[in-house]
């Protein structure tokens, strides 16, 4: 089997040492060839190039971003259900590894490798759907407003020097919440088939659950979503302080309710399209993408292929 092995250097939980005995491993057993990203987008120009190539395997060894970057470098040339598309391969290295997570993937490096390789020797994989926000493919979740904001803040500091933390990403997004609070609700959200509903101050849309982690602890915003059925959103209609904390504690305690004073929840929706008065920003698996005055949000069911 020809594979490809994706590094990103730069990934929480990567090293130098860590690739070559992750790389020695897998070229025992495929045909292996390792690129270690340098820039923005080679991730995605590689599971490009691994496509025209016929490459079997893509082997992500990163955080979610470099997960991210693979499917929609696939996508960006084949379209879902051509057989040409590689199988995908999950190697955590970042903090949260939130797709690799909800797979029931090891954490640890090593580990996930035995279990990489024991599914392809075992020929054993399963088929992911996913969700799209535009032009944009995501793995586990995306989110305009709050959460958004919290991502470009976050990339921000990053770039600074700041290393990225659950206490970092806690600190910014109570910051963040205060200046969405200040806000006039500026988001329109239709579903199919539903009148639209207006004055929402953030949208939170899933491919699976958790939603996320704070550390070790799942962020479950959307219980019934996963991989095998249509999005999970939420969108926060109201800003009060105590009922957004009440909200969030639920949700670390998975208690997190259908219906709030201050939200509502979807389940199973395979389409919803958002409008905002003027821009704001959009995320997606983790990444801020840039401002949207509208985006169009889908599921596809069964899109991908990956070793399990």
């Amino acid at each position: 089997m020809r594979a490809v092995l994706v590094v990103n250097p730069q990934a929480t939980s990567t090293t130098a040492a860590g690739r070559d005995v992750l790389g020695h491993a897998l070229a025992s057993e495929l045909k292996l060839e390792i690129v270690e990203t340098a820039y923005w987008g080679h991730a995605a120009d590689t599971a490009r190039a691994a496509v025209a190539d016929g490459v079997d395997l893509v082997i992500a060894h990163g955080g979610d971003g470099t997960v991210n970057e693979i499917v929609n470098g696939i996508f960006s040339v084949a379209e879902v259900g051509d057989p040409s598309v590689p199988m995908l391969g999950v190697v955590p290295g970042g903090s949260a590894n939130v797709f690799a997570r909800a797979l029931g993937l090891p954490r640890d490096p090593i580990e996930a490798t035995y279990r990489l390789l024991r599914a392809v020797a075992e020929g054993s994989s399963r088929w992911v759907g996913l969700g799209r926000a535009d032009e944009r493919w995501f793995t586990f979740n995306a989110g305009v407003g709050w959460d958004a904001d919290v991502v470009a803040e976050v990339e921000r500091l990053r770039e600074h020097g700041r290393e990225v933390t659950p206490a970092l990403y806690a600190r910014t997004a109570l910051a963040c919440y205060f200046r969405t609070a200040r806000r006039d609700p500026r988001i329109t959200v239709r579903f199919d088939g539903e009148d639209p509903v207006d004055q929402v101050h953030s949208l939170f849309v899933c491919n699976t659950d958790p939603w996320t982690y704070l550390g070790s602890r799942p962020v479950r915003m959307c219980p019934e979503t996963t991989f095998d059925n249509g999005l999970g959103a939420m969108a926060v209609t109201g800003m009060n302080v105590y009922a957004v904390l009440r909200q969030v504690a639920d949700m670390l305690r998975d208690r997190a309710k259908p219906h709030g004073r201050n939200s509502f929840r979807r389940a199973n929706v395979g389409s919803l399209r958002v409008t905002c008065e003027e821009p704001l920003r959009l995320q997606v698996d983790g990444d801020s993408v840039g401002e949207r005055s509208e985006v169009e949000f889908r599921s596809i069911s069964d899109a991908l292929r990956v070793a399990v």
